[in-house]
């Protein structure tokens, strides 16, 4: 879509500002029914400054190109709520990283998508403002915590759009809407302006209906940024040529929806032709999603903590200091965010400080030599991205264990710092299913490529 697009803009077949119309007359028309948005962005100084790009024959294949970006995302002089009360009325000082390059080539941004509040959730239920609802059918959840963006991207609203991903947050929601939804390797993107939820499994990744889309724009964000010292400063993109699939045991068992199983399978049979199929061990895995929600809340609490009513952000005057954090958290902070601040300030606390989040760092390095040693026999790694299909509005909101269940088979990859993309390979009633496909450390180009071979490969379902 993206290389066609420019084509037209390049040949003045379509003008920016047209193009920019054209999807924005579609999201005023048709997005009240979905809820993707937050708000829209009709900047013309971008949209002049992509058109003179183009005027110039300086043109990069995103220039021109509409973009929605999620709201926990600083776009310079626009509002950033990351989906809470507490950011309602803050303006963005400054340009994220990934912003500041998208600009830089003349991509346009057209609005700033829904989210569960400060990334937490899997469902975009726990938002602030709106339900975001999913594009096969509106009584179904999109995903979370980015299903504002996927559904910007599955709903035509946008060709392109930015998502994070701190445990299967672009993953998951890309599963649920039928797109592509890509995590990159840790580090390889700029976390500079991304609002941290947890800052050591955070990543900034693309959605696109094509991986050869989702490709164009992470090449577009990636590299070291100095106001972001967990970015990679030297690194070289491994090579792989795709012939050994790996197959972990772990991830189809019990609490799987036998439908997604059976049909990930019928999709590797159409393959086996052109790869070796290998049942690997991951025996650490079944510790993933305990781990994960040890060290997230732990993040959590101690990055939440700024959100005080004084530096910035909404506030609730009272008499006194104490007073007025009380005041200000405990009514700005929706129930999901104040559960998981409640619980990474425990788990911090004197006297479990070591009986849980250090134990929880280790356990997170066994998880992390396993892959280690998986991707000694295999070259990428097949699981569902999601253990089931999209589930209705209210299924799972008032049992926040069953929702974080959503994030089984993703949660590992963040707490490795693996790239791992979902991929559309069917429906189900009507209904999406992701695979996901798994790669090693800074083998991110070669997954893409190898995820656009399959992707061809099952065009036809």
């Amino acid at each position: 879509m993206v290389e066609e697009l420019h084509k037209k803009l390049v040949a003045q077949e379509i003008s920016v500002k047209e193009l920019f119309q054209e999807y924005l007359q579609r999201i005023k028309k048709q997005d009240k029914d979905y809820g993707s948005f937050l708000y829209l962005i009709e900047d013309e100084e971008q949209i002049n400054y992509a058109q003179k790009l183009i005027d110039e024959k300086k043109a990069h294949l995103l220039t021109g190109i509409p973009i929605a970006v999620k709201d926990n995302i600083l776009i310079k002089d626009y509002p950033c709520t990351a989906g809470s009360k507490i950011l309602e009325n803050f303006i963005a000082p400054y340009d994220a990283t990934v912003i500041k390059k998208l600009r830089e080539l003349g991509a346009v941004f057209i609005g700033k998508t829904n989210l569960d509040e400060f990334a937490m959730g899997s469902s975009t239920e726990n938002s602030a403002f709106k339900k975001t609802k999913n594009p096969y059918n509106p009584e179904y959840v999109p995903g979370g915590s980015s299903g504002g963006s996927a559904v910007a991207v599955a709903k035509d609203f946008a060709p392109l759009a930015l998502g994070s991903d701190t445990g299967g947050s672009i993953r998951q929601p890309a599963s649920f809407c039928g797109i592509v939804g890509f995590k990159p390797t840790y580090g390889l993107v700029s976390r500079y302006g991304l609002i941290a939820m947890a800052s050591s499994l955070d990543q900034i990744g693309p959605f696109a209906k094509t991986v050869k889309d989702a490709k164009i724009l992470f090449e577009s964000i990636l590299g070291p940024d100095p106001l972001d010292a967990t970015t990679h400063k030297n690194f070289t993109f491994k090579q792989v040529q795709p012939k050994i699939i790996g197959i972990p045991k772990e991830y189809f068992q019990e609490g799987l929806d036998e439908r997604i199983k059976n049909l990930i399978f019928e999709r590797i049979e159409e393959i086996k032709s052109d790869f070796q199929i290998k049942e690997i061990n991951l025996p650490m895995s079944k510790y993933a999603l305990a781990c994960y929600y040890l060290v997230m809340p732990a993040e959590v609490s101690a990055n939440l903590a700024r959100y005080d009513g004084i530096r910035y952000g909404w506030r609730k005057d009272q008499s006194s200091i104490l007073r007025l954090y009380e005041t200000t958290r405990g009514s700005g902070f929706g129930p999901e965010v104040k559960r998981r601040i409640f619980l990474g300030t425990f788990i911090l606390s004197h006297g479990y400080y070591d009986a849980y989040y250090v134990r929880a760092l280790k356990l997170r390095n066994k998880i992390k030599e396993d892959f280690k040693k998986v991707f000694k026999e295999v070259d990428f790694i097949f699981t569902p991205t999601s253990p089931t299909l999209p589930f209705k509005f209210g299924e799972k909101i008032k049992d926040p264990l069953s929702m974080y269940l959503s994030d089984l088979y993703t949660v590992g990859v963040n707490l490795a710092g693996l790239p791992a993309l979902s991929l559309n390979i069917g429906f189900i009633e009507g209904l999406p299913v992701g695979l996901q496909i798994i790669g090693d450390h800074f083998s991110d180009l070669s997954l893409l490529d190898f995820a656009e071979i399959l992707e061809k490969k099952w065009s036809s379902f």
